[in-house]
Parts: structure tokens; sequence; C-alpha cells
């Protein structure tokens, strides 16, 4: 038994050490170690969205930190019974960990009510979307590999006007994202 234990859990790694073969060695370090102090964003850019949601967005890791491999943000919800459209990730998985406030998030057909300490995993092209169900909310949201998502919210918060569903759309095409269907309703 142990035998067939050791041999499934090296054959299930060959997928990992290839993924991180093509990434290259140092895909998920970094040459040294940093703090991000509380309230602070990585570079000293705090992004505040504006059309898709008005959140407030701070880097904590980069993808310029990871070679590309992970980027972390703490997002500060500002959008009551608001949240982005029904969208898909091409190419990077999305987590989140609720640290204030409630969420509904929608991961295919299932719907999943959120509170602080909860974690979700929306794994790449599943159509994901949330909402934000208390005045207050805070999480952390990472995406694996990081992709153009910092790109992207610097795009966002240079907005001075409600964009259209079609410019939407197409900052979302821009950055590796499809919207699929409209947001989440509060009922």
């Amino acid at each position: 038994m142990k035998c067939n234990y050791f041999i499934s859990t090296v054959l299930g790694a060959i997928p990992l050490f290839t993924w991180l073969k093509t990434r290259g060695t140092n895909a998920l370090q970094t040459t040294t170690g940093f703090k991000v102090p509380a309230g602070q964003a990585r570079f000293g850019i705090h992004y505040k969205m504006k059309g898709v949601t008005l959140n407030m967005l701070d880097i904590k890791i980069s993808g310029k930190d990871t070679n590309g491999g992970l980027a972390v943000f703490e997002q500060t919800s500002l959008t009551y019974k608001g949240g982005p459209p029904l969208h898909i990730h091409l190419n990077q998985d999305e987590w989140f960990y609720v640290l204030e406030g409630k969420y509904r998030f929608r991961v295919g057909d299932d719907l999943y009510d959120m509170a602080p300490g909860d974690t979700i995993f929306l794994p790449r092209r599943v159509p994901h979307a949330f909402i934000q169900l208390t005045e207050k909310a805070r999480v952390i949201v990472s995406y694996c590999p990081a992709g153009s998502m910092e790109d992207f919210f610097a795009v966002t918060s240079q907005w001075t006007t409600p964009p259209t569903k079609e410019t939407i759309a197409g900052v979302f095409a821009d950055h590796e994202m499809k919207v699929v269907g409209p947001p989440l309703k509060a009922d």
C-alpha cells in the first residue's frame, strides 16, 4: 500500500515539475525578502478601480517579485451590493481570503456565501463573479500565475467616467479575461 502511495505521489508531481521547468527555476522565488506594512502597497500605488467596481487594491506581492508566478493584492471593497461581471480568466487560477465583511461568490453554477476567515478557489476557465454583501468588506486575492492583473488594475484606475459594457469587455479581453455574463445581484 505504501509503495502504491509513493508511486502515485511521484507520478502526480510530474506535471508540477514540468510546469516549473518551463517557467524557470526561480518562477516562485524572490532573491530577497521584503515587508509590505499594513495599509501600504508594494510600490506605493493604491489602485482605485472605477467602472467595474470602486474597490481599492494594493499590491502586496507583485508578479515582478515572482518572475510572473504569483501576484497578491489586498482589496478594500467599496462597492456595497456590487461586483464584477461574470467572467473567466483564461490562464490564471484565483484565490480569495475574506478578512472583513461578507460576499457571495458564484463559481460555475455554485453559489458560496463567504464571511471572515473563509477561503475560495476559482479555477482558470471557470466562470465566476462575486458581490459584496456588507457596507465594509476586505479580502486578500491572489492570481497564479500573475498574468497581467497589475496592468488591468492600473488601466481601470485611470478611467474618469463610467465605461460602457463594450469598454469593460475590451479591457478584460486585453488582460486575458473574458466577460461571459452580468454581475451577480443581491437578493
